[in-house]
């Protein structure tokens, strides 16, 4: 058993998110958003590396040795699937594992809005799931793939970095594929699963202009295409979207976006009320004629207001949605307010004063 695993099985035990392992320090876990220390010595750089080699592969340690990051998925009977992320820095060796739970996430319990459903259920075009890194995009997604899979007689080819949750076709076939493993890029796996007879295609990253111009191509052509940015709003991943492109394509994408984008679901962590864990709150675009307007007109920076007054559609924005989930004492005030835009509407539920702004008694 590689020794590593000791410290793995006991962040499985405690319930963690992520442990880090860095030199210096002690194994570090994220325990409900928050950084823990492990009650250990701390971590030389020769302890390290000994540990993070135990479980490299020989093609992984040459990759490693040419001065490239790792990002892989491990996989130990005792400790579970983890996806791991192997990297330098100045004092030596770093190295973060992301706990991926050994049950498929289900759309109900993670008490998402029912407009999601309503958003999958089309047979083409593109819906996004957004957010920082850290916030449950990957644990919504695979909520999102179990569901299809569950619901309809589809092919559904996942494009992963590394492939995290493991889906066992139902109705469904379910084709997972991994960056650096089975395909070279996001780009290549889009081009050729266009020739894979796809119903669903599911892309880990839209992270460069090639990987989302051919996502544009597969929603264009007939398939549901599902992917994510790393953008904090709806307006922001359109504006990121466009950003990303050549110039002389944004034409061409602002008419892409008005027609074949369902919508953006842009999520944040947020603790619950008491305490003991984090749930997903999240905001929700859908792209209606009047959104289509905005976008192909350059007035997305209308689009939070035209959401806040659209909440008979399944819209709501990411403040309405932090304001009802404290009304009904779902998550932590004090937690919400951090993650809210307009903080100002949050103020009335904050519990920890030093939260909120200083106000100058003396003024001037």
């Amino acid at each position: 058993m590689a020794r590593i695993n000791a410290f793995l099985k006991l962040a499985r035990e405690q319930g963690c998110s992520d442990l880090h392992l860095a030199v210096g320090l002690p194994p570090l876990l994220r325990i409900n958003g928050d950084i823990l220390p492990i009650r250990f010595r701390d971590l030389s750089a020769r302890e390290l590396e000994t540990y993070v080699m135990d479980i490299l592969s020989p093609a992984q340690k040459q990759r490693f040795s040419e001065g490239d990051d790792l990002d892989f998925a491990y996989v130990a009977d005792e400790v579970g699937r983890f996806r791991t992320n192997v990297f330098r820095k100045s004092t030596g060796i770093g190295v973060t594992f992301r706990q991926i739970p050994t049950q498929l996430p289900d759309l109900d319990s993670l008490g998402l809005p029912p407009v999601i459903k309503t958003l999958i259920d089309h047979h083409q075009g593109m819906v996004l799931v957004t957010g920082s890194t850290g916030t449950g995009k990957s644990t919504t997604l695979a909520a999102i793939i179990d569901y299809i899979n569950t619901h309809r007689a589809v092919n559904i080819i996942s494009l992963e970095d590394p492939v995290e949750f493991v889906h066992r076709s139902k109705r469904s076939q379910v084709i997972q594929r991994e960056v650096g493993t089975h395909v070279p890029s996001y780009a290549h796996g889009l081009r050729h699963a266009l020739r894979e007879d796809p119903d669903v295609i599911l892309v880990g990253e839209l992270r460069d202009a090639e990987s989302i111009l051919m996502a544009m191509v597969a929603a264009e052509t007939g398939h549901l295409v599902l992917g994510t940015l790393h953008t904090t709003s709806a307006a922001k991943t359109i504006d990121r979207i466009l950003a990303s492109l050549p110039l002389e394509q944004r034409g061409q994408a602002k008419t892409f976006l008005s027609q074949s984008l369902h919508g953006v679901i842009t999520q944040v962590l947020v603790k619950s009320a008491d305490g003991r864990s984090r749930r997903p709150v999240v905001e929700v675009l859908v792209v209606t004629r009047a959104i289509a307007k905005m976008i192909t007109s350059d007035k997305v920076f209308q689009i939070p207001s035209q959401m806040q007054t659209s909440r008979t559609l399944g819209m709501q924005s990411m403040d309405q949605a932090l304001q009802e989930a404290i009304e009904r004492n779902e998550i932590d005030p004090d937690d919400a307010y951090q993650c809210a835009v307009d903080k100002k509407k949050l103020q009335r539920f904050v519990t920890d004063s030093s939260l909120l702004p200083k106000i100058d008694l003396a003024g001037g």
